[in-house]
C-alpha cells in the first residue's frame, strides 16, 4: 500500500533493505508485488543484502523486476569474512556475485554494486585487493566512511577519510579519473581505464551530500525517515491501519481494501478526478509525508558532533517484526523511577566477607553500584526496543540487612519523552548480577530475587507507586 502511495506521486525506485531482507518468508511475494507497480511508473527495484542466501532467490527477484543489488562485503579474505561477521558463508557471497553476472551476461541487466566499509586497521588493506575486483568485473566497488550509530562503538580513529582512500588508489592507479554523478547520487564514482568496472565513495562524515539527497526511509515498525542520521521519525502505519479498525493489514484485508479502492477509483474517474493509490486515506498519508519532508535538515552534522548523536542502531531501522513505538508526539517532562530486587545468601559467609570487605574480587558493594550505574546507560544497547535517552541522574544503593540479604534501590532520572523504568530495571539487576558474580566462590547457592518497578512518575500517566 506504502509503495503505491509513493509511485503514485512520482517515486520510481523503491529498495528494500535491513537488517537482511531475504531472510524474509515473503520477500519474492513481496518483491513480485512491487513488481507490478511498473506499469505505474516504478522503474527500479532495488535490494540491499549480504549475500549469503542471495543466490537462492536471485532468478525469481530477476522475474519479479529486480534491477539493482547493493551487496554489503567488507573483506575478500575468507577467514577474515568469517571474524568480522561471526560466521561462515564468504563463499556463498561469491556465489551470489557469480550467479549475477551470469544472469547479466544473458541480459538481465542488474546493477551490482558492492559495498565496503573501510576500518583503519582492520580491512583498509584491501582496498587495492577491491579496486582489482573491477578490472574483470563489471561491478561498482564503494568505499563506504566508518559511521557512527549507537551500538557500533565507533571510533574516530578507525575512521579512513575519502581523500586518504583517494591517494592510496592514485599511487597504484595514477590514471584513476573521476566519472560525472548524477545530481542525486550518494556516492562520488571513480574509474581506472581499461577496467571493466568501477569504484565509488560514500562520504557521509568527510563530504555530506545532503543537498541533493532525494531518499525517505520507511521503517520495519511502520515510521519515515527522511535521514538516516536524524531521529525524527514519524508513524505512518498507524494511519494506514485506520482503513481496517486500526488492525494490522495481513494478505486477506489487503485484498479486501484493494477492491473497495478500485471500485472507488471507478466512481473517481467517471466525475473527472484523477485516481489516487490504494490506501483509502491517502490524502491524509501524504499530508504526513509532506510535513515531514518539508522538515528534513539542511544537512547532518559533521565529524565532531555527528558521533555524539543518538540514532537507532542500523539493525532495528529496517529488519524483522519488531516494534519500536514512535515517540515523537509526546512532550518533554521530567520523569523518575525506581527498581528493586534482592541477592539472598544461604549462609551468612558472604555477608560477613562483604561487611568485612574481604572477599577475593574486591569491594562488592562499591563495583555492584557502578556497574549499575554503567548498565543503565547501555540500556538501549542491551534491550533492542528502548530510545536512547539522556539521563540526568542515576544511583543504585546497596543495603546489607540482617545475615543473609542485600537489597537494591536503583534510582534513574530524565528530562525526555518517554520513561526510565527500563533503565532502572537494568542498573538494579545489573548490580545484582556483579553481587553474584563476585560472591559465586563463596555461596553458590545465592538468589537473585524481587526485580521490580516500585515507582515511576511523570508524563502522561503520572505517578504510580507499589504499595
Amino acid at each position: 500500500m506504502l509503495s503505491s502511495v509513493f509511485v503514485s506521486q512520482g517515486v520510481t525506485k523503491i529498495r528494500l533493505t535491513g537488517g537482511e531482507p531475504t531472510v524474509r518468508r515473503d520477500i519474492l511475494p513481496l518483491m513480485h508485488q512491487i513488481g507490478e507497480l511498473r506499469q505505474h511508473g516504478l522503474k527500479e527495484i532495488c535490494i540491499t543484502t549480504n549475500g549469503i542466501s542471495l543466490h537462492r532467490k536471485l532468478d525469481s527477484m530477476v522475474e519479479a523486476g529486480l534491477t539493482g543489488v547493493n551487496l554489503s562485503l567488507d573483506t575478500l579474505d575468507p577467514w577474515q569474512f568469517q571474524i568480522m561477521t561471526r560466521r561462515k558463508g564468504y563463499d556463498a557471497v561469491q556465489k551470489s556475485i557469480d550467479r549475477m553476472l551470469e544472469l547479466n551476461r544473458l541480459g538481465a541487466g542488474i546493477k551490482l554494486k558492492i559495498n565496503c566499509v573501510v576500518m583503519r586497521g582492520v580491512n583498509d588493506r584491501e582496498i587495492l585487493p577491491f579496486v582489482e575486483m573491477t578490472q574483470e568485473k563489471n561491478v561498482e566497488v564503494r568505499f563506504i566512511e566508518y559511521m557512527p550509530f549507537d551500538g557500533n562503538k565507533w571510533n574516530k580513529k578507525k575512521m579512513l577519510s575519502y581523500s586518504e582512500m583517494l591517494d592510496l588508489i592514485r599511487a597504484r592507479y595514477p590514471t584513476l579519473h573521476k566519472v560525472q554523478d548524477h545530481k542525486n547520487d550518494t556516492s562520488k564514482t571513480w574509474h581506472v581505464p581499461g577496467f571493466a568496472g568501477r569504484i565509488g565513495f560514500i562520504t557521509s562524515m568527510t563530504h555530506n551530500f545532503c543537498g541533493t539527497c532525494n531518499r525517505l526511509r520507511i521503517t520495519s515498525d511502520g515510521n519515515l525517515k527522511v535521514c538516516l542520521f536524524g531521529n525524527a521519525e514519524v508513524s505512518l502505519r498507524d494511519i494506514l491501519r485506520q482503513s481496517n479498525q486500526g488492525e494490522p493489514i495481513d494478505e486477506q484485508a489487503f485484498e479486501a481494501i484493494k477492491q473497495l479502492e478500485m471500485a472507488r477509483r471507478q466512481g473517481l474517474t467517471s466525475s473527472g478526478q484523477l485516481p489516487l493509490g490504494l490506501a483509502p486515506n491517502e490524502m491524509e498519508l501524504l499530508d504526513v509525508i509532506g510535513a515531514a519532508v518539508k522538515g528534513k535538515k539542511e544537512k547532518h552534522a559533521g565529524i565532531g558532533a555527528l558521533e555524539h548523536m543518538k540514532n537507532r542502531p542500523m539493525i532495528l531501522i529496517e529488519s524483522g517484526s519488531a516494534r519500536m513505538v514512535s515517540i515523537s508526539g509526546k512532550n518533554i517532562t521530567s520523569r523518575v523511577a525506581k527498581a528493586a530486587c534482592t541477592v539472598r545468601f544461604s549462609n551468612k559467609t558472604a555477608i560477613d566477607l562483604i561487611r568485612e570487605n574481604q572477599m577475593k574480587k574486591g569491594d562488592v558493594l562499591g563495583v555492584a553500584r557502578v556497574a549499575g550505574i554503567m548498565a543503565s546507560k547501555r540500556t538501549p544497547d542491551l534491550i533492542p526496543l528502548c530510545h536512547p535517552i539522556p539521563l540526568s541522574k542515576v544511583s543504585v544503593d546497596l543495603d546489607v540487612t540482617g545475615d543473609d540479604t542485600i537489597e537494591i534501590l536503583a534510582t534513574v532520572t530524565c528530562d525526555g519523552k518517554t520513561g526510565v523504568e527500563m533503565e532502572a530495571l537494568t542498573a538494579a539487576s545489573t548490580a545484582a548480577l556483579t553481587v553474584y558474580d563476585m560472591c559465586k566462590a563463596v555461596d553458590k547457592a545465592m538468589v537473585i530475587e524481587g526485580l521490580r518497578v516500585v515507582l515511576k512518575d511523570g508524563g502522561k500517566s503520572g505517578r504510580w507507586e507499589m504499595a
